[in-house]
């Protein structure tokens, strides 16, 4: 069975992460949506209720597992037997800060790296935006809600 593990802290989860997951999906015999947890950072949402709301998405796919980690990506791949990561890049700039972890990752761990670019209109499309935006009072459902 081949493994891939989709990492991200998803918060939120956008339609950009979707995007990636049903397009990435075919390659794979298993997908594990794989929501990174630092302690360092402050959420807008619980671990929980993104865990919750990410499998609620996929419920009817059974070949995806939505699970939180602890720690560094590479080993939570090692535990759950993923021989490759997947990294969606909107830009180059995310190209190259993913490409600099990927090599890390795959020189300690033999882990590949598979990164796929962002459909056409995607690329505006972050975690980050929508919170900063959801933060004014801003509509952010055309960047959220997933069809």
């Amino acid at each position: 069975m081949t493994i891939a593990i989709f990492p991200g802290s998803f918060d939120p989860y956008t339609i950009g992460h979707h995007s990636v997951v049903r397009r990435i999906l075919p390659l794979f015999d298993k997908l594990i949506i794989g929501i990174g947890i630092n302690d360092q950072k402050h959420y807008s949402s619980t671990e929980e209720e993104r865990v919750s709301h990410i499998a609620q998405i996929y419920a009817s796919e059974k070949r995806i597992e939505v699970k939180a980690y602890h720690g560094l990506t590479i080993d939570f791949a090692r535990q759950e037997g993923a021989l490759f990561i997947v990294k969606g890049v909107r830009n180059v700039a995310d190209f190259e800060y993913e490409r600099t972890q990927a090599d890390v990752n795959r020189r300690l761990s033999g882990i590949e790296t598979i990164f796929l670019p962002a459909e056409p209109g995607m690329d505006i499309v972050s975690s980050s935006i929508v919170r900063e935006l959801g933060k004014y009072g801003k509509d952010t459902s055309e960047f959220t809600e997933i069809r």
